[in-house]
């Protein structure tokens, strides 16, 4: 905790002074009769209150970014100087904006336009809707910024227009949930932007692009959090919007929680690596100083509100003084992202807080161009959307209109040599301010500095699509044009659709509402396939008779036999047998074998992947090969290792020694998956069970997979699949570890371990194998974010230094 201090004289401009308001802007009493910070304001009572205030004020301009999944809309507001909120003004911003971060645009002409034009600070609360008090904290901002007379808001809005977005996940908030109405966490959705909600967002923050993005959360832990985050940062982020968070608005926030005693803490949980946050994204996508703040939830309304507010004011007041250099140092990290474009440079990793040391350096490579293979018309439309992923955040992307012969072509996974690349072929220049992003979303591998992940480490675009694809760090001269927008592919199933149904085996699981809601989503919005829900009592009294495939996303499959029951164990068994066909994803996939339905094994992971990339091989003439190719990129995280025979077996890890061994990001351990299965496709009387060991589906952007999971559903039968001999009803105790923290330790940490979980009261699997001790920690289907512990374990935990192997949060 940092020591106290007694209030400070206040300062010229000092903003936690009583401030002079103009009374013609209402405040929250005005309209919706209580202040903020009595209680939680509803979404309702936001749009209101916000739309109000833009009535009152013709400093604040307001608007609807998107629609949520359940028709809510999130309205935004800006305030700024009038002569900039207009329609015309924001459009102008917008296009001096986009010049500034071209580097072609003349230096001469870019100081002109930073002495003419406001910078852009964002501040957005309440991505996950049970943690509130962002929007309430972010209207008291946009009332005060808009109702101020006095110098602390001048000093803002003299050189600067903020946005505000008090909520980005009305549904979650009405509900109450972390989630969205289709239970994704929209905070792991900013690189995919498969939700509404963060699709609509991003397009605005394309038209209006930050310097500066604060997205103000609640936690479980106590206390306060605001950078600087913990390592591992991402290694390819610019190190402008890092200083800015490190050398300035860190030490500014820091200053104000001492001066009103205010607890807080910095540098430890939170890291910035996964392109999926709402710092990390604004930070590599935008060179925003993009941050997460985390407000303990179990404290007052009241308090929560004044903390947020007071770290986001503290923010805004900061940049907002910067006046010019702010958009200067702005500018100059889009050219210097250019320039080591040009020359092929990858940042390296570094250590920014107090990381272990690197123990995976970024390899010495020269990257210079990107190339997206477009032979095979099977992946055109898994092509057309790693394209367009890449156009929706302002990278350029080439068509080849003549061949070119690239001497050091490097294919993703496979050894470099030269290749003549035909007509259409994709390419994309590193040369361009978007460099940072480029190698985000194209990377081969993340090179994760060291074992630490509180998310997943790799999530590159072409491997997610299984597209073909590689790179060159050499100088090359490609004749190409520039590729149009492109669409969103659109899909339909070819034929007659099966009758589909989907069986959620738990409400109270973190692993199962999400890979639930991601299968939702996808058949939906992706495939466009019909299925009906069905519950476990549904199964028993024989609701599958009107079904022709069952799918069953991610569970528990001690929770799933308990609920069926024996009437509903006999039911689904015999539906099978006959004829039925069973999906099942994930650790759903064990209650095939308790019900005697496999013959297929499978044993806990002692490896440490935790989220991860790995090649599989599939067999081309198993009909959930068509349209994937002989290999395709598997999302491993801690998944159970299944064993089963080759003719069972239509996907596979590759085996020791092969050449497609492959994994991109962080794997230890992971010989235990040589030659393993990772989808069995098997007979069961005159029914089919096919078990993916993983979540072919995983937060609906594994595309590549998602082909093999909708053959699965919807394809025919093999023809030359033999009845494999099933093995007899099993149960196991064995816990799954994907919905776990993970500790892996040295055997010499082991004790030091226990006694951090025992005093916590804390259940944990252990699991030992040569050389590491793993404790498999259960957070009683909680995410570490909602944890009152779980974060405060793994900093203990990340003391332990280099006896540690792997930690993981869930």
């Amino acid at each position: 905790m940092p020591r106290s201090v007694g209030a400070e004289a206040a300062a010229p401009c000092d903003p936690f002074t009583s401030p002079a308001l103009d009374p013609g802007v209402p405040t929250a009493r005005d309209v919706i009769g209580i202040d903020l910070g009595d209680r939680d304001v509803t979404t309702e009572e936001s749009d209101t209150y916000l739309t109000a205030v833009a009535a009152a004020s013709p400093n604040v301009v307001d608007g609807v970014l998107a629609t949520s999944v359940q028709g809510r809309a999130l309205r935004y507001a800006v305030v700024g100087q009038e002569k900039w909120v207009t329609p015309a003004g924001l459009n102008q911003i917008g296009r001096d904006l986009a010049r500034l971060r071209d580097h072609r645009t003349p230096e001469a002409q870019a100081r002109q336009i930073i002495r003419s034009m406001p910078s852009i600070l964002w501040v957005a609360g309440n991505v996950h809707g049970g943690e509130e008090s962002g929007t309430d904290a972010s209207l008291r901002v946009l009332y005060e910024l808009a109702a101020r007379t006095d110098c602390a808001a001048e000093e803002i809005l003299d050189d600067a227009v903020v946005v505000v977005l008090p909520t980005q996940n009305p549904d979650g908030r009405e509900a109450d949930t972390r989630r969205n109405a289709y239970g994704f966490d929209m905070n792991r959705d900013w690189f995919a932007r498969t939700q509404p909600e963060t699709d609509g967002k991003l397009e605005m923050l394309r038209q209006l692009p930050p310097q500066v993005f604060v997205d103000a959360h609640e936690m479980g832990r106590d206390t306060y959090f605001f950078p600087p985050n913990a390592d591992p940062v991402y290694h390819d982020i610019g190190e402008t919007p890092l200083e800015w968070i490190y050398d300035e608005i860190g030490p500014s926030i820091q200053s104000s929680f001492q001066r009103f005693s205010i607890p807080y803490f910095n540098g430890d949980v939170y890291d910035l690596f996964y392109m999926g946050y709402g710092d990390t994204v604004p930070t590599t996508g935008f060179n925003a100083a993009g941050m997460t703040f985390e407000k303990a939830n179990g404290d007052p309304t009241s308090q929560r509100v004044q903390e947020q507010y007071v770290a986001i004011w503290s923010t805004l007041s900061t940049m907002g003084a910067k006046d010019d250099a702010l958009l200067t140092e702005w500018r100059a990290e889009h050219v210097k992202a250019y320039e080591q474009g040009v020359e092929g440079t990858l940042e390296l990793n570094q250590l920014y807080w107090e990381g272990s040391g690197i123990e995976n350096p970024v390899p010495d490579n020269s990257v210079k161009h990107y190339f997206l293979e477009t032979t095979d018309p099977a992946k055109a439309d898994e092509v057309q959307r790693v394209a367009r992923r890449l156009q929706r955040m302002d990278v350029e992307v080439y068509r080849l209109v003549r061949p070119l012969t690239v001497p050091d072509y490097t294919p993703y996974g496979r050894a470099a040599g030269s290749r003549t690349l035909p007509v259409g072929t994709l390419w994309v220049p590193m040369a361009q301010g978007q460099k940072h992003w480029v190698q985000a979303m194209l990377n081969e591998d993340t090179y994760v500095p060291f074992p630490y992940f509180y998310d997943v480490t790799a999530w590159s675009a072409p491997l997610l699509e299984n597209v073909p694809g590689g790179r060159s760090g050499v100088n090359l001269r490609p004749q190409a044009v520039l590729l149009s927008d492109q669409e969103e592919p659109a899909s339909s199933v070819a034929g007659d659709a099966p009758r589909v149904a989907l069986w959620q085996i738990s409400t109270g699981s973190t692993g199962s509402i999400e890979s639930s809601g991601w299968l939702r989503w996808w058949l939906d919005q992706r495939v466009g396939l019909d299925y009906s829900d069905i519950s476990a009592a549904q199964i028993a009294a024989g609701a599958l008779a009107d079904v022709d495939v069952l799918v069953v996303p991610t569970g528990s499959d001690t929770t799933a036999s308990n609920a069926l029951g024996a009437p509903g164990r006999a039911a689904l068994t015999q539906w099978v047998r006959d004829g039925g066909r069973l999906v099942m994803l994930r650790d759903s996939s064990r209650l095939a074998t308790r019900l005697g339905l496999t013959s297929a094994t499978y044993t806990s992971p002692t490896s440490d992947i935790p989220g991860s990339l790995l090649r599989v091989e599939v067999d081309p003439d198993s009909p959930l090969a068509k349209g994937v190719g002989d290999t395709a990129w598997a999302m491993y995280e801690y998944d159970f290792v299944w064993t089963a025979p080759e003719s069972s077996s239509p996907v596979r890890y590759p085996a020791a020694g092969d050449p497609d061994w492959f994994v991109s990001g962080f794997a230890t351990g992971e010989e235990q998956l040589f030659g393993t299965s990772a989808v069995v496709d098997e007979r069961a009387g005159d029914g089919r069970v096919v078990l993916f060991g993983f979540d072919p589906n995983y937060r609906a952007f594994t595309g590549g997979t998602q082909q093999i999971l909708l053959n699965a559903i919807t394809g025919a039968d093999p023809s030359a699949t033999a009845q494999a001999p099933l093995a007899a009803p099993t149960a196991t105790a064995v816990s799954a570890a994907s919905d776990r923290m993970v500790i892996s330790v040295r055997p010499g940490a082991a004790a030091r371990v226990q006694a951090l979980l025992d005093a916590r009261g804390a259940s944990a699997d252990v699991v030992r194998s040569p050389g590491v001790v793993s404790f498999r920690v259960d957070l009683g289907g909680k995410t570490a974010d909602e944890h009152p512990w779980a974060q405060d374990l793994a900093a203990d935990a990340v003391a332990l230094g280099r006896q540690v192997v792997a930690i993981r949060l869930p």
